[in-house]
């Protein structure tokens, strides 16, 4: 049965008002796909297929929920629903969803939370945001330097359950610091007698609770962790950070490097629930920035103006020139911002890159100018002045652009700026100006000969 007719199942069950079929059906779905169902639904229905879940897997369902189904069932379900919920969930999917609320419905959600639940979530609302400390959850298993594999193993049993993960097992000494960690799969293949101090490994890998999540996800990235410890300036254990949230980490990172790469703000609202005042105010400072940068290219077109007046085929060859450079800058822009997200590219590395994409480009070079030259020879029945001129012109282009292309984001990470800021709109603006200028200042050189 594929997914249209579970749909369409699920619909003729409510309107049958069968809920208990309803509900059964719904339990053989994953909490992912009951969520992307109850996206469809008003909000009777909504409300209506959310209270015939158990209180476990309605909280699951509605950690993956949008902002805007949260804030409804908050605001339509009673107090005592709102304090089972929360209870429920993991304090990192409730710290997350504390967060996308209006303040006044945080105030209700909180007004409705045990005591030792709302100490923690206000606890975790302190951190900055997109800090390792507001990523993290406390739900993880920890055992003691003086426990052996049955110990752990019943610890596991008795706990594991509320737990995020049980995968790794975090040591601590008696002051909380940790002190290695032990995979549970070696736990399992050992004798129950065997003390968990001769399977821990102490090669610690960890962050720090004021982190950026950026980093958190590169460690994550570069180690293949499933998850990573979270500690205090005195090294001691205050939560962790699983796989799951680090994917929404790297999503999230990703997205907003492609928006400034595109000269865009980031946004916080996805593209149909973002204001026309916003989506207009996230584009415009870019577009006003190189809108007046342009008119750097006017200037040179005008300075040059007697050099286009003497053949039209030179006018005719400027879009080329310049949308060439501007492609072969943003190729190399592109290759930069991706090696050094993924830590492939440092600054200390300029000298040997700028080398690398110098040779690149004169290769790509030889290769355009060539099959543009015979190109204006023979289709275009142009002088072999003219054409040579515009050839070495794409040449010169495509050599420059691939060398500003690659320099501009690692001079941007040097400067503690975010290297996308660097890509493609402004070094497409820079090019521009840089191949007219090469191709005006060539064919002022050989003015008499293209006229002749």
């Amino acid at each position: 049965m594929d997914w249209e007719q579970i749909e369409e199942k699920l619909y003729q069950l409510m309107a049958e008002s069968r809920h208990g079929q309803l509900r059964g059906a719904l339990m053989m779905l994953n909490p992912v796909d009951i969520a992307g169902f109850m996206k469809k639904l008003d909000k009777e229905k909504l409300l209506m297929l959310f209270r015939i879940l158990p209180k476990d897997v309605s909280a699951d369902v509605f950690s993956y929920m949008d902002a805007d189904q949260r804030e409804t069932l908050v605001e339509s379900i009673a107090d005592a629903e709102i304090s089972a919920l929360i209870d429920e969930m993991f304090v990192d999917d409730a710290v997350d969803f504390l967060e996308e609320l209006p303040a006044n419905a945080v105030k209700r959600v909180l007004q409705n939370t045990d005591p030792k639940t709302r100490a923690i979530i206000n606890q975790f609302l302190k951190y900055p945001e997109n800090s390792a400390g507001s990523l993290m959850t406390i739900e993880y298993c920890e055992v003691s330097q003086d426990m052996n594999v049955r110990d752990a193993l019943k610890s596991i049993k008795e706990t594991g359950v509320d737990k995020e993960t049980v995968y790794t097992l975090y040591m601590l000494d008696a002051q909380r610091r940790l002190v290695g960690t032990v995979p549970l799969h070696k736990a399992l293949v050992v004798p129950e007698e065997t003390a968990l101090v001769k399977l821990m490994d102490p090669g610690i890998i960890s962050v720090n609770t004021l982190d950026d999540q950026e980093i958190v996800a590169d460690t994550v990235r570069k180690y293949h962790m499933l998850s990573i410890p979270v500690l205090d300036g005195e090294g001691r254990l205050v939560g962790i950070i699983t796989s799951d949230d680090i994917m929404d980490v790297i999503e999230e990172e990703n997205t907003e490097d492609f928006e400034k790469m595109s000269g865009l703000a980031p946004a916080e609202q996805p593209y149909f629930k973002t204001k026309l005042t916003t989506l207009a105010g996230n584009r415009l400072p870019w577009l006003m920035i190189l809108m007046f940068t342009s008119i750097i290219s006017g200037a040179i077109i005008s300075k040059f103006e007697s050099v286009l007046a003497v053949n039209i085929l030179l006018s005719a060859s400027i879009p080329m020139l310049m949308d060439t450079g501007g492609n072969c800058g943003q190729q190399a822009s592109t290759l930069m911002v991706r090696g050094l997200a993924l830590g492939e590219v440092q600054f200390k590395d300029l000298f040997r890159v700028l080398w690398t994409e110098f040779r690149v480009g004169m290769l790509i070079g030889v290769v355009l100018s060539a099959v543009t030259f015979l190109r204006l020879l023979f289709l275009n029945s142009a002088p072999v002045i003219t054409s040579a001129v515009i050839s070495i012109s794409l040449f010169c282009t495509v050599v420059i652009a691939k060398s500003i292309g690659c320099v501009l984001p690692l001079l941007a990470q040097r400067v503690k700026l975010d290297p996308a800021l660097a890509a493609s709109p402004l070094i497409t603006t820079l090019v521009d100006a840089a191949s007219l200028f090469i191709f005006f200042t060539i064919a002022s050189h050989y003015i008499a000969q293209i006229a002749a």
